[in-house]
């Protein structure tokens, strides 16, 4: 959704910032079982120095890796394949035709300034669109899901840990696909009108981040989102989060250690993880 021309702008934000910033962490426990919550950015640039001590300390000792879903190479394929199921118009219709003329209008000029194709765009579904754009500026600013937290906590925990997802890739793609049209168009042009307005917004989420300001991050994640497309919201944030708080709980009622990296939005707010955690009894150290 973030337009990632930022690499001038992180690179002084973390030369002027805190010498100890780092992202929050949360963690629960209880007689015998212990949680690190920590919340992911899933593209980021190479050479970000993220990890914070509590994470590397969890990681170390943690006998389950919890992840939004399947962090394996089978996973990422069937995700693109679902998605060109899934997301794309069949013969005869165009994104175009869906679209109000002056959000086919923004969308081209987008294209245009990341390299992608209208052709290509042209035959997708207004999600899939989103996602593809987002795809493109990350790539152009040179950031990238191979640089992002999930990939690089997977390749340093432990190899005995065992991992696990909340989600499969089918059920990812639905959240989405399965959205009212109305919503996806709304979220489609939060994220143009997001990369038009301001062209540094995601160095200013990853400084956030850093920073561990939940404030902020809340301003510039969550409320955009809840206002622009309210159906999507509830449906990848709000109803995922209790889904996996009621998971969580019967983890936490059996006995181990273990590590959970979800979006950092999950981690957020009256409705997060975090809080939901709290409001079943648990005590959650962390912001």
């Amino acid at each position: 959704m973030w337009r990632v021309v930022f690499a001038a702008a992180l690179a002084a934000w973390a030369a002027a910032g805190p010498a100890q910033a780092k992202p929050p962490v949360w963690v629960v426990r209880d007689a015998d079982s212990e949680l690190v919550l920590f919340g992911s950015v899933h593209v980021l640039p190479d050479g970000l120095d993220w990890r914070p001590p509590a994470l590397t300390e969890g990681l170390a000792k943690a006998e389950d890796v919890w992840f939004e879903m399947p962090m394996d190479a089978e996973s990422e394929a069937q995700s693109a394949r679902l998605a060109a199921a899934r997301g794309l118009l069949p013969p005869g219709r165009s994104l175009q035709a869906l679209l109000p003329p002056k959000t086919w209008e923004r969308l081209l000029a987008a294209a245009q300034r990341y390299r992608l194709s209208p052709d290509m765009l042209a035959r997708m579904e207004p999600w899939l669109a989103e996602v593809a754009l987002s795809g493109a500026v990350y790539q152009l600013a040179g950031a990238s899901p191979a640089m992002g937290v999930e990939k690089q906590v997977h390749a340093a925990a432990p190899a005995g840990a065992v991992r696990k997802a909340f989600e499969t890739p089918a059920q990812q793609i639905a959240f989405f696909d399965e959205a009212p049209l109305a919503d996806q168009i709304a979220s489609l042009e939060h994220s143009l009108e997001e990369i038009e307005r301001d062209p540094e917004a995601f160095s200013t989420l990853v400084g956030a981040w850093m920073a561990g300001d939940l404030a902020k991050l809340e301003t510039i994640a969550i409320e955009p989102l809840r206002a622009a497309a309210p159906v999507i919201y509830r449906r990848v944030v709000t109803e995922r989060n209790a889904v996996w708080a009621r998971e969580l709980d019967a983890r936490l009622k059996g006995r181990g250690r273990t590590v959970v990296v979800v979006g950092v939005g999950h981690l957020i707010g009256p409705e997060s993880l975090p809080a939901k955690l709290r409001a079943l009894g648990y005590t959650v150290e962390g912001p």
